[in-house]
């Protein structure tokens, strides 16, 4: 018995020293990952530094300072690696954008550019990590043979990292990068959307298109270039919850110009008690020069409605389609008028819902329907392609089981007055949409994030759909259909149930306001 308790003891021992053997050599070689510097490599036109990382997450950021970072998920080992573009030769540069003979060679030089930098990190990385795992084993335990097993241990985790990295390595995560920088930069770093989804296989072309805008960016330095609009898409700027803040107009303005938008949609709350005294903060609708396509949020009133309604390029929908900029659009204004806390409101989803279905004899294929709280968009799934709605203040996005994908804003006002009721500021947001101007359907977004209070500094997320053509069905629901009649959305009057399924008891409802009474 004792001779047993006595080899489980010392086999214990073993394991942990094992391990901590282990534990010491991983530790070296990701200090000597960190200690081994930035390999210079010239990529195209554009002088780089590359450098490799341990991290949480493997993704691949080129730090294009000071216009900003690109981020792209392109594989899954615990390694980032970073490309910073330190410099451009202008001659070069210049005699690639401007001769076709050498353009036409750059996709293939920028390959080889990259991947012979990347060999070379590659082999930095790797000496310094060996030789990391080794000094640190020798350090702590004193013993060569110890240590050569520490470097043993460390080349076969580095060799599994690699080779994760390897197999894992996706490409096309160029096709959605995640960007943060300056808005006037943008554009043309992330790139068309179009042209990517157009041609999504191709690698080399991204990559040439990076180097290519890049090099532009810093050639023209005080004048950077318009983002070139593509013929075949209708860009669309969904906005939400602007809640009288005026930061909205200036990035809304912002984002109109820098990505050439053709119209805006705004789902809704773009006032906050719904007051003839906040008439005046719509006026700005009628300078941006593009369709302002509205739909009435919860907050505001059928006088907010009505001050959109007269702005000369103002589009208020309420139950009503029509085709804007190409586009086939559907919007329903929200049953609710929440700033008068004398109405009792019955806000359950599945009440929701059926106020939505109670409209679909309207609904005549549209390509987009804009409402203002997610629970009537449900009501609408697989009336269309693409349903737009806010009231949250958070973005998500989400596919139906009809086939619909659901696109749900965040605040584009920072909530407002309310921006500041949490730790955190609530975010700006907004998100670019890029649609088929032939089919009407959703190629890709760009969702937009303000973190502070300026418009200069911006995140932005691009998303690309997988299957833009999929089929869009009705959802099945056993739920029952309403009986009464529906004929729209009236203006409510004092007591008059807004919309009700043919009973007695008002279930939605909304009183005047302030706001409502107008002589």
């Amino acid at each position: 018995m004792k001779f047993v308790h006595r080899s489980k003891a010392i086999l214990r021992s073993r394991t942990a020293r094992v391990l901590s053997v282990l534990l010491v050599a991983a530790a070296g070689a990701w200090l000597g990952i960190f200690l081994s510097g930035t390999v210079r490599s010239q990529v195209g036109p554009v002088e780089t530094g590359m450098s490799l990382r341990p991290a949480w997450h493997g993704e691949t950021v080129v730090d294009a300072s000071p216009l900003g970072t690109l981020t792209f998920h392109t594989h899954d080992a615990p390694l980032r690696l970073r490309i910073t573009l330190e410099n451009i030769d202008q001659e070069r540069a210049r005699a690639l954008l401007e001769d076709p003979r050498l353009a036409d060679r750059l996709p293939a030089t920028i390959e080889g550019d990259l991947l012979d930098g990347v060999r070379m990190l590659v082999v930095r990385s790797l000496l310094c990590a060996g030789a990391g795992a080794l000094l640190a084993v020798l350090m702590v335990y004193k013993r060569p043979k110890v240590a050569l097993v520490g470097l043993l241990a460390a080349s076969v985790g580095l060799a599994g990292t690699g080779a994760l990295a390897a197999l894992t390595f996706r490409p096309n995560s160029l096709v959605e990068p995640r960007y943060s920088g300056l808005i006037a930069a943008a554009p043309s770093l992330v790139g068309s959307a179009e042209s990517i989804v157009t041609r999504f296989e191709s690698y080399r072309t991204q990559l040439t298109k990076l180097v290519t805008n890049v090099s532009k960016l810093y050639e023209t330095v005080s004048t950077l270039p318009v983002y070139d609009p593509d013929p075949k898409s209708i860009r669309v700027l969904h906005v939400s919850d602007i809640h009288i803040n005026p930061i909205a107009w200036n990035v809304i303005r912002s984002l109109k110009d820098q990505f050439a938008v053709d119209m805006v949609i705004d789902t809704g709350d773009i006032s906050d008690h719904g007051t003839r005294a906040e008439n005046k903060f719509v006026d700005e609708i009628g300078r941006l020069g593009v369709p302002y396509v509205y739909v009435r949020g919860n907050h505001d009133s059928m006088t907010t409605q009505r001050a959109v309604e007269r702005q000369r390029n103002a589009i208020v929908l309420d139950d009503e389609t029509r085709t804007v900029a190409g586009l086939k659009i559907y919007g329903l204004g929200d049953p609710r008028f929440t700033p008068d806390k004398s109405v009792p409101i019955d806000s359950d989803p599945s009440v929701l819902a059926r106020f939505a279905r109670a409209h679909l004899g309207k609904v005549a294929k549209p390509d987009v329907i804009a409402v203002h709280d997610p629970d009537v968009g449900r009501g609408f799934s697989g009336a269309a392609p693409m349903i737009l709605a806010g009231h949250t203040h958070e973005r998500k996005t989400t596919m139906l089981p009809s086939g619909s994908r659901m696109l749900v804003q965040g605040s584009t006002g920072g909530a407002g007055l309310r921006a500041l009721e949490h730790a955190q500021p609530t975010p700006v947001q907004a998100s670019v949409l890029y649609f088929d101007r032939e089919t009407g359907r959703l190629q890709a977004w760009d969702d937009i994030t303000l973190g502070g209070l300026g418009e200069q500094s911006v995140y932005i997320s691009r998303h690309v759909e997988a299957d833009p053509q999929r089929m869009i069905s009705p959802e099945p629901t056993n739920a029952p259909s309403p009986t009464g009649p529906v004929t729209g959305t009236p203006t409510p009057t004092a007591g008059q149930p807004l919309w009700h399924q043919g009973q007695s008891s008002p279930m939605l409802q909304r009183s005047p306001t302030e706001g409502d009474r107008e002589s």
